[in-house]
């Protein structure tokens, strides 16, 4: 049988895992008595562990949260995946760069020598994310979601507070979003969470709506495409780029561009790609500086001539 250090150690390994254990199938997982189970767990409970006991024919055990941290324990994949998130975590908008990285020096002190050394083989640089969120308003922003309560708060320069049902924080590209039913407008409105200072709680509930398309994040993506509901852009169409190598475009193509050779044509590239209206997307195109013939659709050779006309105006003494 194993020593009493490794079995407490096995034991609050299964105990965070599973939300609830009966006794028998606990002291089967660890090979080891009713008896010594229950001695193992009055360990942990002097540790600072809490363990609820569940009533029932069998018993069993549940790991609940406690007024103190206890000591936590992590496998080697969830240690390195805690201490990789906790390296960029200054990317994620909010403003815990300094909280981060007190808790990963904790983190990486009690790690051993082959873990440690696969974290500090990623030297994560983390560059301007734009405003920083007050981790305080997010808490707050996102307990309303959570308690699907109606939700107060000051937006920007304006005066007048804001009443909104909010149902989800999104982050996106560094920022944070909340997505919000506006009952005074009677629509869907989305607000940056850095510029909104939440009032008093309301404790007042509502009923949750069904976000459109069922997936918050995507319906915030298709808001800032122009779309309405669909994570698609508006206005999408094909051009034939004059261009044999096509590191010459890629890195200056949004991620959703879709770039592809041609069978019978080895100088040329098909560029499929979106944007917010015609004309926004003739001008992405023309940006690139090289040669290229619209494939289609009307709408975007229409939107190319207009832009050739203005273009050629302004350059007009």
């Amino acid at each position: 049988m194993a020593g009493p250090s490794s079995r407490m150690l096995a034991l609050l390994s299964l105990l965070q895992v599973h939300r609830e254990w009966t006794g028998d199938e606990l002291a089967e997982r660890l090979t080891m008595s009713p008896r010594t189970l229950r001695r193992d767990v009055d360990r942990l409970r002097e540790l600072g562990y809490r363990i609820d006991s569940v009533r029932g024919p069998a018993g069993g055990y549940r790991l609940a949260a406690g007024s103190d941290l206890p000591p936590l324990l992590f496998d080697d994949d969830q240690a390195v995946a805690i201490a990789l998130a906790l390296a960029v975590a200054p990317a994620s908008g909010a403003d815990i760069a300094e909280s981060a990285v007190r808790a990963l020096a904790t983190v990486r002190q009690v790690m051993p020598e082959r873990l440690r050394h696969r974290v500090d083989l990623v030297g994560a640089v983390v560059g301007p994310t734009g405003p920083r969120v007050d981790p305080d308003v997010l808490v707050a922003v996102s307990e309303a979601v959570h308690r699907h309560e109606f939700l107060r708060f000051a937006y920007g320069e304006q005066d007048s507070p804001h009443r909104v049902e909010p149902h989800a924080v999104v982050a996106r590209h560094g920022r944070w979003y909340l997505l919000a039913w506006d009952p005074e407008h009677d629509e869907w409105r989305t607000y940056r969470v850095d510029r909104m200072t939440p009032r008093m709680p309301t404790r007042l509930a509502f009923a949750p709506r069904a976000v459109p398309g069922g997936d918050a994040a995507a319906f915030v993506s298709a808001r800032f495409k122009g779309a309405e509901r669909e994570d698609v852009w508006p206005c999408r169409g094909s051009v034939l780029l004059a261009v044999r190598d096509a590191a010459r475009v890629a890195p200056y193509l949004a991620e959703d561009a879709v770039l592809e050779p041609l069978d019978d044509d080895d100088d040329r590239r098909r560029l499929t790609l979106g944007s917010w209206s015609w004309d926004g997307l003739a001008g992405v195109v023309a940006a690139l500086t090289v040669p290229f013939v619209v494939e289609g659709p009307d709408e975007l050779r229409a939107a190319v001539r207009r832009s050739a006309d203005r273009l050629e105006r302004a350059a007009v003494r």
